[in-house]
């Protein structure tokens, strides 16, 4: 299969758990990368409260898996409808699934999703399973898309720190070499405060961040969030989304909580510079949290270079991490490595993922 270009769909049900990203592109696995297409499929409330229902792995997680399974080849159906294609005409899926359970201090992560089932599902064969490798051999699992933004970075200046906040925030810093890559979870994105606003409100998220904008940020609270050792230890490392409770925020109104969790992912993500082998050029800011306004400002204000939305240099900003895995799967085929020791701290290069076939 070596210098063949795959089209390959990408499916990415990520920590905020509002629904399915469903990212097309073409790709050889190395360093050709053309996004054909998105589509988002949100899911309803009720998928989402049970989804919830099964984060730490209790509960009843085969039902959830079946239908999380079943509602990704719904979006497949909708993503070749909408791009005029038939299942014959992609070459692969590359489905993460759902994390419900990550501790690779104990070697063990869960990402829900039948790949055999979809691959039935669908008539498309099904790269799955993308983590257990690189958790097994000794990494953190954690991040994998960064070898994909690699591919992407082309020849930007450089050092440059590609962040996506989704549930969880992460980065990679890609210097001026091939090899030169570093990448962790810097702390939480925006799953905390979607929690929040969702027991408070009923709503999903902080709209563009304007709860946030009208609140004080409680910086004693601050203070002893970030008084965690997962900030001082050094990277590679990785979080579960349900890394911190929402006890400390009892007495606090709506407004003045967000603002906190709010500047807790902004100096998170700015500790992250102890970490990084020379400081940025530039952030590149992708997945929900770009959207929000306010933590935005903080971002740009404490990091002190630009920060900016990945859209501006004609990506999209939503779809990243589906193409990822969209190309991860073309590597995992090729039997390219997924994951660096600078990536996720596995021994060497290392590839993953498990493949089922069409019936």
């Amino acid at each position: 299969m070596a210098g063949q270009v795959f089209t390959a769909l990408g499916l990415m049900s990520g920590t905020s758990m509002d629904g399915i990203d469903a990212a097309l592109i073409r790709t050889d696995g190395h360093g050709l990368v053309e996004p054909l297409g998105f589509l988002f499929a949100p899911y309803r409330r009720a998928f989402r409260d049970r989804l919830r229902a099964v984060l730490g792995g209790v509960g009843d997680v085969a039902s959830v898996e079946q239908e999380l399974t079943d509602l990704h080849a719904e979006a497949v159906e909708s993503a070749l409808r909408v791009h005029d294609l038939t299942a014959d005409q992609v070459d692969l899926i590359g489905f993460h699934g759902h994390t419900i359970l990550h501790a690779p201090d104990r070697r063990h992560t869960w990402q829900i999703g039948d790949g055999a089932r979809l691959a039935s599902s669908t008539g498309i064969g099904v790269v799955f399973d993308f983590r257990t490798a690189d958790v097994k051999a000794g990494g953190q699992g954690a991040p994998l898309v960064p070898l994909y933004h690699q591919a992407l970075v082309g020849d930007l200046e450089r050092p440059v720190a590609i962040l996506n906040i989704g549930g969880v925030a992460n980065v990679t810093w890609l210097g001026p070499g091939e090899l030169d890559v570093l990448a962790f979870d810097t702390g939480p994105g925006n799953a905390l405060v979607d929690d929040l606003i969702l027991s408070r409100t009923g709503e999903p998220y902080d709209d563009g961040g304007r709860i946030a904008a009208t609140g004080k940020v409680d910086m004693d609270l601050l203070v002893r969030l970030l008084d965690h050792g997962y900030f001082q230890a050094p990277p590679p490392k990785s979080l579960d989304r349900d890394a911190w409770g929402r006890a400390a925020l009892t007495n606090l109104d709506t407004a003045d909580a967000a603002a906190t969790l709010t500047a807790f992912t902004a100096e998170s993500i700015v500790r992250a510079l102890d970490h990084l082998p020379t400081p940025p050029r530039r952030w590149l800011i992708c997945g929900g949290g770009r959207r929000n306004e306010t933590l935005m400002w903080m971002l740009a204000e404490r990091l002190g270079v630009p920060v900016s939305p990945v859209d501006g240099l004609g990506w999209n900003g939503d779809a990243l991490e589906a193409e990822a895995f969209a190309y991860l799967a073309v590597r995992s085929r090729l039997g390219l490595p997924l994951s660096l020791p600078g990536t996720t701290g596995v021994p060497q290069p290392l590839t993953g993922g498990r493949f089922s076939p069409t019936p």
